[in-house]
């Protein structure tokens, strides 16, 4: 049975879902059919219990048995990549070698955004599911220590899985710098086709194929009202109820309960610099190690917003540096 030959390993919030939608697309690829299987995040069968609000029913989407997981490339074509994309794997430094031991040769894709925007962009979601119980992002954050030792997932991790200098320093240990490729979050957004080329370059199919992206679901952002609360409340019941129900009912109680919480919600608002100032220094200090680690800028993610655009490892002159992964010229 077959293995992947290629991964999108991360970050969450960072494009993972539009890109794998997007390389399934192109005929030379065959992307696996269940997006995130998580395959590489467990020895065996993932924990019983969670410590955060409705861990225990993401555990239940793990495909952990091998036989399992192979099946997710049983349908590939002969001749085409198979990939798969669980954004949890650059995070994860174990995960990070169950990979290099399974499929040394397998390259990686990374994809990087700002690391307050995609802390805010994390938050949000898990507040307009109703399953955050803090509505402020940087309260949210400082309360990280607390809910880590508490045992909530790493989902929940709004500082530690923006931590891609650490990460990626950790993966260049185990995997040549040239079977990974990272890309930024605004090159994937602002330049699709020039990206999607980049990636199809690095996995040695052809280019010009794929030139957009599809839309990704835009978060609704509802406001803090008596029943927004009330609604989270009975979310987080209905999470923590229903790892003892069976199959999917108590997936599809909470999927009501979310779209009801954001029937009236606002598009996800932006993050403010009042608030960048508070998180910005969360990662200050790994944002320098990433500098070192890639070689690359990233200097613009201290700024009051995101740059609009630009490649990892970019010059002003143009010029692409390829220290930081197999990057080709094209």
């Amino acid at each position: 049975m077959p293995l992947p030959d290629f991964l999108v390993i991360g970050a969450p919030k960072a494009g993972t879902t539009a890109l794998h939608a997007a390389l399934a697309g192109h005929p030379q690829l065959y992307m696996s059919p269940v997006k995130e299987p998580k395959f590489f995040l467990t020895d065996g069968p993932p924990p019983r219990r969670g410590g955060g609000p409705g861990d225990v029913q993401t555990y239940r989407e793990h495909i952990w048995r091998r036989d399992d997981y192979e099946a997710l490339f049983s349908a590939a074509p002969a001749g085409t990549r198979c990939g798969e994309s669980t954004p949890l794997y650059l995070h994860d430094l174990a995960a990070q070698r169950r990979i290099r031991e399974l499929i040394p040769q397998a390259r990686l894709i990374v994809t990087v955004r700002d690391p307050v925007e995609r802390a805010h962009s994390n938050w949000t979601h898990l507040w307009s599911a109703g399953l955050e119980p803090i509505h402020d992002v940087v309260r949210a954050c400082a309360a990280e220590p607390q809910r880590v030792a508490a045992g909530w997932s790493s989902f929940w991790q709004y500082v530690g899985l923006g931590k891609y200098g650490e990460q990626l320093q950790h993966l260049y240990t185990l995997f040549p710098r040239d079977q990974v490729l990272v890309l930024r979050y605004r090159e994937i957004v602002d330049t699709p086709a020039a990206a999607l080329d980049l990636i199809c370059a690095f996995l040695d199919v052809k280019q010009g194929i794929l030139d957009e992206l599809p839309r990704e679901n835009v978060t609704a952002h509802p406001d803090r009202t008596l029943t927004h609360l009330a609604v989270s409340r009975v979310q987080r019941a209905g999470a923590a109820v229903g790892r003892h129900l069976p199959g999917a009912l108590g997936t599809s109680i909470t999927d009501r309960l979310e779209r009801i919480l954001q029937q009236k919600g606002k598009e996800r608002q932006p993050v403010t610099w009042e608030e960048r100032q508070q998180l910005i220094p969360y990662f200050e200090a790994d944002i320098r190690l990433l500098e070192t680690v890639t070689d690359s800028d990233f200097s613009d993610w201290l700024q009051p917003r995101e740059r609009s655009g630009g490649l990892v490892g970019s010059r002003p002159d143009g010029q692409r540096q390829a220290r930081n992964g197999r990057v080709r010229q094209h």
